[in-house]
């Protein structure tokens, strides 16, 4: 039965349905979500509410903790024999407890996790229904409903903004110029369903290098460059679509010069006014005249650590796997984490 009034579709386990109930259970279930995301303010989750598939419960937990004000996520699922899932569950997204007291420059004290106990957890039953077996609801923190659009479950780059970052970007528009110029078209930053980080973070996925002709000369020139000088090394980093990420190069009198002057290297990354405007990542020694001297270079796509990882250990392929005994950067924590994966014996300041 249906009782519209509270909302809730129920079906008692033990009844037996032919295909023609099957598709009213259905019709029940699809009018039923169009009521839950009615104007009458947020719907309350409750045991027993059944969806038609993993995708529309997990839409209707966001929209109620949107209009509530937290952020959601999902914490675990289960899979069944014939390795579907068949359970899931949705918590507070900062749910959790610390792991550890300790606070150093490399391991900093997590702040945002809480004890909250708040989740919604469904289960998969017969004809394919999706059934919330479990509710918690109270919440051990504030709550705000006016941060909702920006909390990161939340946010998303419309098809439309995207469009105009890539298109601004090619002729030379600012990043900044561009993010603004969108939030006076949607009328107020309370409109926007993105930040201006998502929107930076968007243009450096996109902002790589394509194997068009000038890339297919970068190879060519490497190619030429190993034949000439048999220590030249370099390594090109690829995506799925056969587009070029990242890259690496080192002649040979950086591989020299690191295995006199290798002990403690400086690493960070600069950005350049060029076509791509693409990170150098250089790797900087000091030789016995207290000068700086070049140990090998990058050009990378991004700053994360998977990039960080890719870079170290070309890198050190390179150096014939001989790892440094200390290395300076920045405070980027993308860098200390990639250093720890490649370099967990080396120091890091």
């Amino acid at each position: 039965m249906v009782d519209k009034g509270n909302e809730i579709f129920e079906i008692e386990d033990d009844e037996l349905l032919g295909e023609s109930d099957n598709v009213r259970i259905m019709d029940d279930v699809n009018t039923l979500e169009d009521e839950l995301l009615g104007e009458d303010g947020p719907t309350v989750p409750k045991v027993g509410m059944k969806f038609k598939d993993e995708n529309a419960v997990l839409g209707f937990y966001k929209s109620y903790a949107y209009d509530i004000g937290f952020p959601v996520r999902k914490r675990n699922s289960k899979n069944g024999d014939d390795g579907v899932v068949k359970y899931v569950t949705f918590t507070y997204s900062q749910e959790g407890r610390r792991s550890s007291t300790a606070s150093t420059s490399l391991k900093p004290q997590p702040t945002t996790q809480t004890r909250c106990k708040t989740r919604l957890s469904a289960c998969l039953e017969t004809y394919g229904l999706w059934r919330i077996n479990s509710v918690i609801l109270e919440h051990n923190h504030l709550i705000s409903h006016s941060k909702s659009r920006l909390y990161r479950c939340n946010r998303e780059l419309s098809a439309h903004v995207k469009c105009r970052l890539e298109v601004n970007g090619v002729v030379g528009i600012s990043l900044y110029k561009s993010f603004n110029s969108a939030v006076v078209e949607v009328e107020g930053y309370e409109q926007m369903t993105c930040v201006e980080k998502d929107c930076r973070n968007y243009i450096k996925k996109v902002r790589r290098l394509r194997l068009g002709e000038g890339d297919v000369a970068i190879q060519a020139y490497f190619s030429r460059m190993q034949i000439q000088c048999p220590g030249f090394y370099f390594s090109i980093d690829l995506d799925e679509e056969a587009r070029l990420k990242n890259m690496f190069w080192a002649d040979n009198r950086c591989r020299e010069a690191y295995k006199e002057f290798g002990d403690v290297v400086t690493f960070d990354t600069t950005y350049l006014t060029n076509k791509y405007d693409m990170p150098f990542a250089p790797f900087v020694g000091v030789n016995h005249h207290g000068q700086s001297t070049l140990l090998g270079c990058g050009l990378v796509s991004n700053e994360d650590t998977e990039t960080f990882v890719w870079l170290f250990r070309t890198w050190l392929q390179c150096m014939h796997g001989q790892a440094l005994i200390g290395i300076i950067t920045d405070q980027d924590r993308a860098m200390q984490n990639a250093i720890q994966i490649v370099f967990p014996n080396t120091k890091n300041r």
